[in-house]
């Protein structure tokens, strides 16, 4: 029975490993797909949609895709730019938690609290890992956004229309800056107006220096003016926040770092010597349950109430 569960984790390891590959590397994002069906005939449009169907996510889309949370999901997922649909990002959770049980249950002595432990990590995991790519690509976006603006002013400038410029960074400048504007553009194309496509670019990317841009943009459009000037001065407003954020981060980088890496710890350890020897912790229940409620709610929340202390510290307003 034991290697039957090895074996069976082994073929759900490499089944989600070809499974998250395939979805990475798809042609879409989520936004584009929506666009497609504009965009393509009808009938390249079905043959797409039957092949991408599957019975696991055919029968989540159905119950979250009209849900708040589903939509939240979504558009976590469009700013991570990872090519999952919904009903996929949540099987990928449901394997997750199942091989993190499963493994944890092999290596931790077969315990039931071993296996409660991997699920734990492993309905975690997912979640980190979309939260660690959507703040890697806001943080590459919002460093090419003055780049895309000395683009824009030269644009306008050399007589272009406010599409043309922004057509012109979707060709001319690297991921992932141009392939927002190009969804921008696709948007407009098929008849957007432009103020909901900035604004549906800007619920993408939550930035607060493209939030400058895009009300300058509908400012200028509703009352006039010179927007090759007006961007220019809020490209170098840009240019100077950069800079300060940049001094400011490798100042308080190692306040960071240590509360991340002290509040972590406690946990790593406990958890190495669970799996090493778990009568050892146990021990502690040994005062009942009253004593060790209390030793384990005081024991989180100084760890929490420490490293919420020491983030709040490295966190300077710019």
């Amino acid at each position: 029975m034991t290697w039957v569960i090895i074996v069976g984790g082994i073929l759900l390891i490499v089944l989600l490993s070809i499974g998250v590959v395939v979805s990475s590397n798809s042609e879409r994002a989520l936004v584009e797909d929506r666009l497609s069906q504009y965009l393509e005939d009808d009938d390249q449009k079905n043959i797409d949609r039957e092949a991408q169907k599957t019975v696991i996510t055919d029968w989540v889309s159905r119950r979250v895709e009209k849900t708040s949370y589903g939509d939240r999901i979504a558009r976590e997922l469009a700013r991570a730019d990872l090519k999952l649909k919904v009903a996929e990002y949540f099987v990928l959770i449901l394997v997750s938690i199942f091989l993190g049980a499963l493994l944890a249950w092999f290596f931790g002595n077969q315990h039931p609290v071993s296996a409660l432990i991997g699920a734990v990590l492993g309905g975690i995991a997912p979640r980190v890992y979309v939260n660690t790519q959507k703040k890697r690509r806001l943080q590459r976006f919002n460093d090419q956004l003055p780049d895309m603006l000395n683009l824009m002013v030269n644009g306008l400038r050399a007589g272009y229309s406010t599409m043309q410029a922004m057509e012109a960074i979707s060709k001319e400048l690297p991921p992932p800056i141009n392939d927002e504007f190009h969804r921008v553009v696709q948007e407009m194309q098929i008849g957007i107006p432009m103020e909901t496509a900035l604004d549906n670019l800007l619920r993408r990317i939550p930035s607060e220096d493209l939030d400058f841009v895009v009300t300058a943009i509908n400012v200028q459009r509703e009352v006039g003016g010179n927007l090759s000037e007006i961007l220019d001065n809020i490209s170098f407003t840009i240019r100077e926040r950069i800079r300060i954020k940049g001094e400011v981060r490798v100042l308080t980088s190692q306040v960071r770092a240590s509360g991340t890496l002290l509040s972590l710890i406690p946990f790593g350890l406990t958890l190495i010597l669970w799996f090493l020897n778990p009568d050892y912790l146990l021990s502690v229940t040994a005062g009942g349950p009253l004593c060790t409620g209390i030793i384990i709610c005081v024991v989180l929340g100084l760890i929490i109430s420490s490293y919420f202390i020491m983030m709040k510290i490295a966190d300077i307003e710019v």
